[in-house]
């Protein structure tokens, strides 16, 4: 709501300023010097598999998984994460792991052959939305594109997308409408999995990892709702989330045979970190890339993208 206000008077960004500095200062700044380790020097998480509903690994006394990254001040606080002397910090993030899953799942054509051209996808979905040519897409059309992209993932109708967007109910519908029109593919999976999940009360994930929805013929419109855009995203998420796993295994295991001194440190998401040996460095990348991009055989390329830094703020 106060995001909303700002624009109309000075006093209300200096209220959300004011917010951001003391969630920084209350959660990180005051608290993270006392949870280093007296023998180790270090701060360590705890790591749980059963929390979340999606599957995903959570974090927890710190979690380490919501350290700010989108404002500058936010940002500062990464710079506190060094690695180790003759250490780099290496990222190993899925790009657009979800969309990439949507598009195995649904076998939309248009989705498929955007991936396998290595296009870019929110560009492409801009340029069916607003029926124009994709070379000549603003930023604004591509950031109203990618939202409109994980909004249809996540089961958003016309009434969220417009709140999203900033826009009327009746233009979100468009949108959605000529989003139907270009990824087809992508409608009859959301259909599907809603009957599927209507007759058997679970979906499953591409590991055959079972979410059950017991409100999803529910008589009250908003549980089924809430269930049946449960069944859309939850064989998205659920599958992004299996795969991270199977590729931690994996990497496990060759970082053992291997004998690196190297280290996987954390999972956020769909992103890992690593604390590497500067010498084993190339061999690492090498080794992380090619076991993260094909611990899962889809109908399109996975990619994962690699950056190295002294600190976690230059990993972004």
């Amino acid at each position: 709501m106060l995001n909303i206000l700002a624009p109309q008077h000075k006093v209300v960004s200096y209220i959300l300023e004011y917010r951001e500095l003391e969630k920084l200062k209350n959660t990180y700044i005051d608290k993270l010097p006392f949870l280093v380790n007296s023998k180790t020097k270090r701060i360590h998480t705890s790591f749980h598999q059963t929390v979340t509903s999606t599957g995903r690994l959570s974090s927890s006394e710190p979690n380490l998984q919501n350290i700010p990254i989108r404002t500058e001040m936010g940002r500062e606080i990464r710079k506190a994460f060094i690695a180790e002397e003759r250490y780099l910090l290496l990222s190993a993030d899925y790009s657009q792991i979800e969309l990439r899953i949507l598009a195995h799942l649904s076998q939309d054509e248009s989705l498929l052959d955007a991936f396998k051209n290595d296009e870019d996808i929110h560009a492409h979905t801009a340029s069916g939305i607003f029926n124009i040519d994709q070379n000549i897409i603003s930023p604004e059309m591509r950031r109203m594109a990618k939202i409109i992209n994980f909004g249809i993932m996540y089961g958003m109708g016309n009434y969220g997308l417009a709140g999203n967007l900033g826009i009327g109910r009746g233009e979100a519908e468009q949108y959605i409408n000529n989003y139907f029109l270009r990824y087809q593919g992508v409608k009859k999976y959301i259909e599907r999995e809603k009957e599927e999940a209507r007759r058997k009360g679970y979906v499953l994930t591409l590991l055959n990892r079972r979410r059950y929805l017991e409100g999803i013929n529910s008589q009250d419109r908003k549980i089924r709702e809430f269930n049946e855009r449960v069944a859309i995203n939850a064989p998205v998420q659920g599958s992004a989330a299996d795969l991270i796993k199977l590729a931690m295994i994996k990497i496990d295991e060759s970082f053992k045979k291997e004998q690196f001194q190297s280290r996987l440190l954390l999972q956020i998401h769909d992103e890992l970190i690593f604390e590497v040996y500067q010498p084993e460095l190339e061999q690492v990348e090498r080794t992380v890339k090619d076991i993260m991009e094909h611990s899962l055989e889809l109908s399109v390329p996975i990619k994962v993208n690699l950056k190295t830094g002294n600190n976690w703020a230059e990993l972004n």
